[in-house]
């Protein structure tokens, strides 16, 4: 798909240009070397499967700065002593990079994009007066909003929590960011609406009503929901998991906690899940596994997709680079029919010491290579039917007789007693996890 390149009153990447795809050969490290958006992979194109979107926060509010120093990065776009200059500085920045990276998604925070101001009123006119911006921009360039946020964690007022604060007057506060942000992403013609939870939950147990605040989270969502399609929001609202970091114990821990959650509040029509790798990881499982959940569930939404590091457990939202996470990935994403509405978004920061612009378009080139590499693994090893073929002879004992009964709940415990004494030895019949395994190495690098 062909975009106009699209620059406002100046260029913030001077001598960058449209990122083309020059293929594997290619040592230019601003080309893409395997993702090629027109190649028909499964009978879509790449664009198609993967989504790609950029995170505007990581990448145009991020400076570097970290527990142990501040900012190392000055972005021309933030240069003035006026926030609102600066953020229509940002929009012109950003629809630049999204039209010479050629992705045709982004997603952002109310405050990523918007100051927030004095006053509800205030806060509310600054995220108007970009969204308008942004809506010239997009239809200039043609890239669209994959989903829309409110930040409810940055703020001080925001420090026991957003829709779970044990003040009301707080909770309040919230309302109005999520109503506005609601109003910023139907404006933008947002695919999805995404919660965030990073400061619902709680430090410490015993100051804290987790029945409460759990029934206040479920009421806030309720109210969200029932908004949106007032103002006739036609798309998915997701939640993202994760089960620590800011907050010691968050309440949408994983995706079986969010989607168990989910059910017993009666939200699992309109709600699905955004997966991020590195919160999976934090959680203590791998990104597929919650993508599986998902799956399961019929709830999968969407993908953050970056990866942590292994040696410390911090949410530190590298880009994805490790092949076998997003091959696992993907396995999954193809084996359900694709990513529907949502997309792959790169929730993900180059590295403090990363202080170059280039830097930026290097990191994502990486990401979506990465990722078109493991749609192409993927669709092999799926559509090959090797894996899935052994995956359904290891259940085929539920496909007849005693087996087929019991999954049509046509057995009762005391049924089982006796099947088991009519069959006293059971044979022991590997999972050939290794075989399996290696199967997935030959299909990657043969």
């Amino acid at each position: 798909m062909s975009r106009a390149q699209f620059i406002g009153n100046r260029e913030y990447f001077p001598g960058i240009g449209r990122v083309q795809y020059e293929g594997p050969d290619s040592d230019n490290p601003l080309s893409f070397k395997a993702y090629d958006p027109d190649r028909i992979v499964a009978g879509k194109t790449m664009e198609e499967h993967l989504r790609f979107s950029v995170a505007y926060w990581h990448t145009f509010c991020a400076d570097g700065a970290d527990p142990f120093g501040p900012g190392t990065r000055h972005r021309p776009w933030s240069v003035s002593n006026d926030g609102m200059e600066n953020a229509r500085n940002k929009v012109d920045a950003a629809f630049e990079f999204f039209s010479k990276l050629n992705v045709p998604f982004y997603c952002f925070h109310d405050r990523d994009m918007a100051p927030e101001g004095d006053s509800v009123e205030e806060s509310e006119f600054n995220l108007k007066t970009l969204v308008a911006l942004a809506k010239e921009r997009q239809e200039a360039t043609g890239v669209r909003l994959l989903w829309g946020t409110a930040n409810l964690f940055s703020h001080p007022r925001f420090m026991n929590g957003g829709a779970t604060n044990p003040n009301f007057a707080v909770v309040a506060h919230a309302g109005a960011q999520v109503k506005a942000a609601l109003d910023a992403t139907l404006e933008l013609g947002g695919q999805n609406y995404v919660f965030w939870g990073g400061r619902e939950g709680y430090s410490c147990l015993f100051n804290t009503d987790t029945k409460k605040e759990l029934e206040h989270f479920a009421r806030f969502l309720t109210m969200a929901r029932d908004y949106g399609r007032s103002i006739g929001f036609e798309g998915n609202f997701l939640i993202e998991p994760k089960p620590m970091e800011p907050m010691y114990h968050q309440y949408d821990v994983d995706a079986q906690t969010v989607i168990g959650f989910l059910r017993q509040h009666g939200l699992d029509q309109d709600f699905k899940l955004n997966i991020e790798a590195n919160h999976a990881t934090l959680a203590g499982h791998s990104s597929e596994h919650d993508l599986q959940m998902c799956v399961d569930a019929g709830m999968l939404g969407s993908i953050d997709a970056n990866r942590g590091n292994p040696q410390n457990g911090w949410d530190t939202d590298q880009f994805p680079s490790n092949m076998y996470d997003c091959v696992h990935n993907m396995m999954v994403v193809l084996a359900a029919g694709g990513l529907g509405s949502g997309g792959l978004n790169f929730d993900a920061k180059v590295r403090r010491e990363s202080t170059d612009l280039e830097d930026l378009f290097i990191a994502h080139i990486g990401g979506m290579d990465a990722y078109a590499r493991a749609l192409v693994i993927a669709e092999r090893i799926v559509s090959d039917g090797r894996i899935d073929a052994f995956k359904t002879a290891r259940y085929s004992s539920f496909e007849e007789g005693d087996g087929k009964r019991f999954e049509a709940g046509e057995l009762n415990l005391t049924d089982l007693r006796d099947i088991a004494a009519a069959n006293p030895e059971t044979p022991l019949e590997s999972g050939k996890q290794e075989n399996v395994e290696n199967l997935i190495n030959d299909y990657m690098f043969s």
